[in-house]
């Protein structure tokens, strides 16, 4: 994934293949986009994507994702990037037991407090710190920027009836709640196995994505706002300053190496391509071979 843009969002257009790229229509014209270096497709209100699209994104092992109107909500995805579900059974196994779910927790906390020693606080305690942490960056950032700010206003149904900011935060988080949506399900995790956030089918996105907000979301959002204002268009250029800001700051390749860190998994254990069988006693037994003629051979 890491070779890869990280994502490129359409509407209103067809898809189609041709050959190893995906045919891009709509009423500016026609382009081709290699499969090979997109992570995710972001599929917006009125694409129309052929058979045969599908067909060549799911053996390129790009992502993609069905979204409404400006990016505001996740529908479906397609298939896995990874064939292990090594990450999958790790992410089970730490979010089924009450210690270690809230030992992840506090690691990921920790990422956004490097200076602090959170090894001690309940769930609770770190609620709060980083509620405190949130506000105080969208303070600074509304001083930096000049942009007014009086609280966080979000109606997922109506995208244009929020304030310039609060679209520009709005199309700046869907955006990395896009990207992380794609690592995760890429690399065979489940979205909805959150460690703080629960019972809802992003849990997990919302966990993870929370960890970049302070330094992409946030400030693009308010950089954003403070250079177009009420431009009708404040969600396509929030769009397009996260991607560019997913790609210099390197944002792909660290969800990649942070998600595997968080739920202590190596390179090697998701790379391996092998399926078993499991046995409560044996344990792992090798896939394909037929083990009841070897039971019929030992009775006979």
């Amino acid at each position: 994934m890491r070779d890869r843009i990280t994502f490129l969002y359409l509407n209103h257009a067809k898809l189609n293949r041709q050959d190893s790229a995906i045919m891009v229509s709509d009423n500016r014209g026609t382009v081709f986009v290699p499969v090979a270096i997109v992570s995710i497709l972001l599929l917006g209100p009125g694409v129309d994507i052929t058979h045969r699209a599908m067909e060549l994104i799911g053996d390129a092992g790009m992502g993609a994702v069905w979204v409404g109107e400006q990016g505001v909500r996740q529908y479906a995805h397609g298939r896995s990037l990874n064939h292990s579900s090594r990450l999958l059974q790790a992410q089970a196994r730490l979010v089924s037991n009450k210690r270690t779910r809230v030992a992840v927790a506090r690691k990921m906390y920790q990422m956004r407090f490097p200076d602090d020693d959170v090894s001690e606080l309940s769930m609770q305690e770190l609620r709060g710190k980083e509620g405190s942490r949130v506000r105080g960056v969208y303070r600074m950032q509304s001083q930096k920027t000049r942009v007014r700010w009086s609280r966080r206003e979000y109606n997922p149904d109506n995208f244009e009836a929020g304030t310039p900011i609060n679209k520009a935060l709005t199309a700046a988080h869907q955006a990395l709640y896009g990207l992380s949506y794609s690592v995760i399900v890429a690399l065979g995790a489940s979205a909805g196995l959150g460690f703080v956030h629960t019972g809802h089918d992003l849990s997990f996105v919302y966990d993870f994505a929370d960890l970049y907000k302070a330094e992409f979301s946030i400030p693009i959002a308010f950089q954003i706002a403070a250079k177009y204002g009420h431009d009708k268009d404040i969600g396509s250029k929030t769009r397009l300053a996260m991607r560019d800001a997913f790609a210099n700051g390197k944002l792909l390749v660290r969800m990649v190496k942070d998600l595997k860190s968080i739920l202590g998994v190596t390179e090697t254990d998701i790379s391996v391509d092998v399926i078993n069988l499991w046995d409560d006693k044996m344990g792992l037994q090798k896939f394909g071979v037929q083990y009841h003629e070897f039971e019929e051979d030992d009775g006979a």
